[in-house]
């Protein structure tokens, strides 16, 4: 069973955080991986930096563009995480758009992550009909789970079509804005995450963009199975040390 939904199927809410590799410093990518899962998160989502990263927020921009100013590539992560599963045990996912993993080849792009121990891929600016077209049966055989990005404006229909075709969990996009821009969440959020729990959908969801502290993960978990952090904890990583990344989650947990 692929890892992420053998943590999916555990009876708990979820923790995923979000980081770009390559950041703060070039070669921080492992020990924050070992950090994370050390102090108890669930999955981590690790941020593949692209020159342009729409759907991302200023803070998440800057660690991208500071890592590739710190030489970080396609290459490098992979030899970065040639021997993660020797030391980690949870699910792991690449996080980026499609731009670089096109340019490496999609075939092969897969065949790595195969080899090297990830999980799953959230891509958001891969169309589900050119995923089901061309890029299933690579994901299928490499035994990588693709995961879909859902949005407050995203109609019950295609909810259903992307739970249909996916097989792990789904993404849910807590607002419309870019990812770091809010601060709490109100009536809207807590009726968009209600109205999709009533969906019953097959594969549970998981929610991310401003989740930032223990109150935000409490109302992202009352009707979903977990929250994803990432602009919190890379301004984490901004103002303290990885050695301190237990401080960070015991803050949200």
């Amino acid at each position: 069973m692929n890892r992420i939904n053998k943590k999916l199927s555990e009876d708990k809410k979820l923790l995923s955080i979000y980081f770009t590799a390559g950041y703060p410093l070039i070669n921080d990518t492992v020990s924050i991986i070992q950090e994370l899962e050390k102090n108890g998160v669930d999955m981590i989502e690790i941020g593949l930096p692209f020159s342009d990263p729409l759907a991302d927020g200023p803070t998440i921009q800057a660690s991208s563009t500071a890592a590739l100013q710190n030489g970080m590539t396609t290459d490098l992560l992979f030899e970065q995480l040639k021997n993660i599963r020797e030391t980690v045990q949870i699910p792991l996912l690449i996080m980026g758009y499609f731009n670089p993993m096109y340019q490496y080849g999609i075939e092969a792009f897969c065949k790595k992550c195969s080899e090297i121990g990830i999980d799953g891929l959230i891509i958001p600016d891969l169309p589900l009909k050119e995923y089901q077209d061309q890029y299933k049966e690579v994901f299928e055989t490499n035994n990588l789970k693709n995961i879909f990005l859902i949005t407050p404006q995203t109609s019950n229909e295609r909810i259903q079509e992307i739970d249909s075709v996916s097989d792990s969990f789904i993404y849910m996009v807590s607002s419309a804005s870019v990812t770091g821009s809010s601060t709490s969440f109100g009536e809207n959020e807590s009726n968009y995450f209600e109205r999709i729990a009533n969906l019953n959908l097959k594969n549970p969801q998981i929610i991310g963009f401003g989740i930032n502290s223990k109150e935000t993960f409490q109302a992202t978990i009352k009707h979903q199975k977990g929250a994803i952090i990432g602009s919190a904890f890379i301004n984490f990583l901004n103002a303290n040390d990885k050695s301190n990344i237990k401080s960070f989650i015991k803050q949200i947990l």
